[in-house]
């Protein structure tokens, strides 16, 4: 045996404690920001934050808003052209009806004749005209030139607002994309605490959904918005340019505008904000579900399950029908507005021809201009509910972007030594997951190369969270633990974690190939180097029964191999690695006792020349460690060899005799059913028998 390994320990507050600890992290994060009952923020902020992902774009955006300023301005020229198209027309038409009264006679002298007569409206309509001549008739040379320059207007501004959209589709694009890089890169340097406190189903709709929601708000509704904007500034400026008095009547409907964006908008904000939490809400709920499928299947929570996810998906319809509700309310009001100024405008706008103050063709452009304002504002208020939607979306996917990122590493922080043996020691390390309730406090103890820890107790007593200390995903309050004598926490974590290969009790494999999973424990190991990891660890014996061999690809959650057999590949995996430190938490807790045989053997291999840290209920899987560290009511109370704490028939000793206890018990049980019910037990046991057959795939 190895030398010796020092342990000293001073309280260890885990077990029920830590669990409470870890429940009480869990319970506050729904006041965390980005946690599922996060208050929302408010609208403005967000929404300028929003905008501001488009920034790096700001010299693109405003060459598309030029282009698109450029078209606007002619899309608004187009009904004054055709404004004098139909006044060409109707005074041609005048001309000739008038021909037979006043031939030969002049503009102003048809107008004094019908003065004279008491034709009063009809000698006001002529007195407005540009080329009356009686006789004259239509002048289609006019006509068709200006009907020319109409068609080239409305076919350049048409092309300069089509690229227009065209260019702000591709930074819409582009910004989302570095928006998913920038979450992506976000994810990676947030602390395991944080993934402790969020549902992952919760992280996922962030994620996915609410950036699709964001993605869409931009394309389908700020690139409208500026020219809906750019449109409403041209029509204004032609309308007054025409009349002021039937501006002024279009105008009126600007403040019942406001007031109805005023009154639904935050209402409906509101909405989509309560909307998009229940639907991350109901993603967490069946992620649940669908990943225990088997064991609410086993369990008989089925209407359980059922029951959970209909009051979750009724509380999403109530959200979602008051949102879509409030949304769809906007536009049919916008409608209403416009509906009443376009009656105002013909109204007024036929007395005013009838009086001579303006020509009939343009009170017609003045009515199209009408329609082109009260559009784009129906437009822009139809945008505000999805907008709103965006920026409910926004917040969210803010809220995680700004979590308090895990401390970033010193770029100057030092290196273990490249040919380091492994000496792992713990000195005076002391932690809490709470500052209200310490569970570590003053733990010491010293693990040399070669030699092998084993961690036993029961549930819950803070096992792994020694290894999580060890790899840095929590950091220690007090103390240190050293690497080859060198500080962790001064380490780099890529530098620490490439020194280190960890098998876990829930074996994770990947969409790939079966040497592709085993080379991701290093990425740079060759071929020969993947087969002898495969056979030192007994993969290679069922591989070569799949149909595909190294090359096969597993199925979604590697369903086309056994539980024992995805085992073995991930300690495959960490063999490749060839790590200083292996940690093996409940490694085989999961397997047949025939696999578990298998699993010990490629562990035993693995483990050799390096520094292991064991975690494991199956005392049979830890007789071999070097040293066994006994935990029970939150302190070690025991070390030693295993020869050494069964002699002291201690907490280690009762723990060895419960678990034999149980087994003769479950023996007995096995021959007193063979002795009832024969046909029942001897079925049962072919199942057991076929159960622990390793699957060829």
């Amino acid at each position: 045996m190895s030398e010796p390994i020092e342990v000293t320990a001073g309280s260890l507050e885990l077990s029920e404690e830590e669990r409470e600890a870890q429940r009480a992290m869990i319970a506050g994060g729904a006041d965390e920001p980005g946690a599922m009952g996060g208050k929302p923020k408010n609208f403005w902020p967000s929404f300028r934050r929003f905008l501001g992902l488009l920034k790096p774009y700001a010299w693109v955006f405003a060459l598309a808003s030029f282009l698109g300023a450029i078209g606007v301005v002619l899309s608004v020229a187009g009904p004054k052209i055709l404004g004098e198209a139909t006044n060409i027309v109707f005074e041609g038409v005048i001309s000739l009806s008038l021909t037979d009264q006043f031939a030969g006679m002049s503009q102003q002298q048809v107008v004094d004749a019908l003065t004279a007569a008491g034709q009063l409206d009809l000698a006001s309509m002529v007195s407005a005209m540009e080329r009356f001549q009686p006789g004259a008739g239509i002048d289609f040379e006019a006509l068709r030139i200006v009907i020319l320059w109409a068609m080239a207007v409305y076919v350049v501004g048409a092309l300069l607002q089509w690229i227009q959209g065209y260019i702000i589709n591709v930074i819409m694009v582009r910004t989302m994309w570095r928006l998913r890089e920038e979450i992506e890169a976000k994810i990676n340097r947030l602390p395991l605490r944080y993934f402790d406190k969020v549902q992952r189903g919760e992280l996922i709709s962030r994620v996915t959904n609410d950036v699709d929601n964001m993605t869409q708000t931009l394309q389908q509704s700020l690139s409208g918005a500026i020219t809906s904007m750019l449109m409403v500034i041209g029509v204004v400026g032609m309308m007054f340019s025409i009349s002021w008095q039937l501006a002024l009547v279009a105008l009126v409907s600007l403040p019942l505008i406001g007031v109805i964006m005023g009154v639904i908008g935050p209402k409906s904000q509101k909405a989509f904000q309560a909307q998009w939490k229940k639907v991350g809400r109901l993603n967490s709920r069946v992620e649940e579900a669908f990943s225990g499928h088997a064991l609410v299947k086993v369990f008989g929570r089925e209407k359980t399950v059922s029951e959970a996810f209909q009051a979750e998906n009724e509380e999403l319809y109530q959200a979602s029908f008051k949102a879509q509700f409030l949304s769809g309310v906007m536009m049919p009001s916008m409608q209403f507005v416009g509906y009443l100024t376009y009656a105002g405008i013909a109204v007024l706008g036929g007395v005013m021809v009838a009086g001579g103050q303006i020509r009939i063709g343009d009170v017609q452009a003045f009515v199209q201009y009408s329609q082109q304002f009260t559009q784009p504002l129906t437009e822009l208020g139809g945008m505000l509910p999805v907008i709103q939607s965006g920026t409910a979306s926004a917040e969210r996917v803010f809220d995680l972007l700004d979590q308090e990122e895990q401390e970033p590493d010193a770029e100057d922080a030092p290196k273990a030594p490249e040919n380091g043996r492994g000496v792992i020691e713990f000195a005076n390390v002391s932690f809490a997951y709470t500052p209200e309730q310490p569970l570590i406090r003053d733990l010491s103890f010293r693990v040399d190369p070669g030699q092998t820890v084993a961690i036993v107790g029961p549930t819950g007593a803070g096992k792994t969270t020694l290894v999580n200390l060890l790899m840095r995903f929590y950091e220690v309050d007090g103390g240190a633990i050293l690497l080859d004598g060198q500080d962790v926490a001064e380490m780099t974590r890529d530098d620490l974690r490439s020194r280190s290969g960890m098998v876990l009790q829930d074996p994770w494999l990947f969409a790939g190939t079966i040497r592709d999973n085993i080379r991701y424990g290093r990425e740079s190991a060759t071929d020969e180097e993947v087969l002898e990891a495969a056979e030192a660890t007994y993969v290679d014996r069922f591989v070569h029964s799949l149909p595909d061999g190294y090359d096969t690809v597993l199925e979604e959650d590697a369903a086309n191999v056994s539980a024992g057999e995805r085992q073995l590949i991930t300690i495959a995996r960490a063999f490749v690695r060839r790590p200083q430190v292996l940690i093996l938490d409940e490694a085989t807790s999961a397997v047949d006792t025939r696999t578990e045989l298998l699993l010990q053997q490629a562990m035993a291999a693995l483990r050799r020349g390096r520094t292991s840290f064991v975690i494991a209920h199956r005392l049979s899987t830890i007789r071999d460690a070097d040293l066994i560290l006994v935990m029970e009511h939150g302190d070690i109370v025991e070390k030693g060899s295993h020869d050494e704490l069964i002699a002291t028939e201690g907490a280690y000793w009762r723990l060895y005799q419960s678990q034999f206890e149980q087994a003769a018990t479950d023996i007995d049980a096995e021959a007193a059913m063979t002795d009832s019910v024969p046909t029942v037990v001897t079925g049962a046991a072919e199942i057991v028998e076929n159960a622990e057959q390793p699957s060829d795939g």
